[in-house]
């Protein structure tokens, strides 16, 4: 099993890199070219507000006073950070937490979707090119996966869009039905789903480079003796590839299985513009755009520290699904 020593030292590399996230923001925006106070004055200032007013927002607004002496601009900004105040959002004029709040359930919902789908798909695919190997089936199989990894995300997005939705039976955008209440009703529940359709399909793509991982890693596995005594027993060559070479060959892969998890958070900042599917990677584009950068920096924080997140808990938990693994970080440290 992994030893104490090294589960503490791992969560304090997680504190120490997000500080280094926190801080990055705030040097991001310290950094950019162009006056951030000047850009929120004239947006202010087109929106009809006298300058009392204005000044009067743009504290409530940004977290981070440019006129302040940096080193007491980032403790202030820290602090804001650490009690979950983000400022508030200058184009939406709302608490950036709130609209986070409201756009990260949705972003989860189709990379929850995308993930386990894409990663058993993987994993399925991957048993049998490896059982069937030098095969048709491999062969055939193993052309898809060359294939669908080696397509971007963002072009399938595009193509579904065409296809599936310009010309085809799903919406072109939106992450839920136009003139349905919000409830748990069939016709709500089915909106969403077909909203959500098209970006979970074009995350897909990524099963073709998951089943060629799951093929390396089963070919390994094919010469154990458990297998041969399998195919004494008379089991079929699906349950055998599935079951018996599968369940083993898949603890390598659960390390990649939580990494997927930040890639596909980084993915949804262009997929959700290309179905204008309002949710995480969205609203951190939309305030890109917008030079909203409160709303910029709570969307960057909040997506790095997910990704943060999801790497701790696969190191963390990878040594109870694989205690071969157990050893191994022991010896590192």
């Amino acid at each position: 099993m992994v030893s104490i020593d090294w589960r503490i030292r791992r969560l304090g590399q997680t504190v120490f890199t997000v500080w280094a996230v926190i801080t990055l923001s705030f040097a991001l925006v310290r950094l950019m070219p162009g006056s951030i106070m000047g850009s929120m004055v004239s947006r202010l200032a087109r929106q009809g507000y006298n300058p009392a007013q204005i000044r009067e927002l743009i504290d409530a607004r940004l977290t981070i006073d440019p006129n302040r002496p940096i080193p007491l601009a980032y403790i202030d900004y820290v602090v804001s950070m650490l009690q979950g105040n983000l400022g508030e959002s200058v184009y939406y004029a709302r608490p950036v937490t709130d609209v986070l709040a409201e756009a990260l359930p949705w972003t989860l919902f189709v990379l929850s979707w995308a993930v386990f789908i894409s990663f058993f798909l993987g994993i399925a695919i991957g048993a049998l090119m490896a059982y069937w190997e030098g095969g048709k089936l491999d062969i055939g199989l193993t052309s898809y996966a060359v294939i669908a990894g080696s397509i971007p995300y963002y072009v399938m997005a595009i193509l579904l869009l065409i296809f599936l939705a310009y010309h085809g039976p799903f919406p072109s955008g939106g992450r839920q039905p136009v003139g349905v209440d919000p409830g748990f009703t069939w016709a709500y529940i089915t909106g969403i789903i077909n909203h959500a359709a098209l970006p979970i399909i074009s995350m897909l793509v990524a099963s073709g480079i998951a089943s060629l991982g799951m093929r390396g890693n089963s070919i390994r596995v094919l010469g154990e003796d458990y297998l041969r005594v399998a195919r004494l027993r008379g089991l079929s060559d699906i349950r055998i590839s599935t079951q018996y070479v599968a369940r083993n060959a898949v603890l390598p892969m659960y390390t990649t299985f939580l990494i997927s998890i930040g890639e596909m958070f980084g993915g949804s900042v262009v997929l959700e513009q290309v179905f204008q599917y309002r949710g995480l990677g969205y609203y951190l584009f939309s305030a890109l755009n917008q030079r909203d950068y409160p709303l910029m920096m709570g969307g960057f924080v909040i997506m790095t520290v997910a990704i943060v997140i999801a790497l701790l808990i696969a190191d963390l938990t990878y040594s109870f699904v694989d205690p071969r693994a157990g050893g191994q970080h022991n010896e590192s440290y």
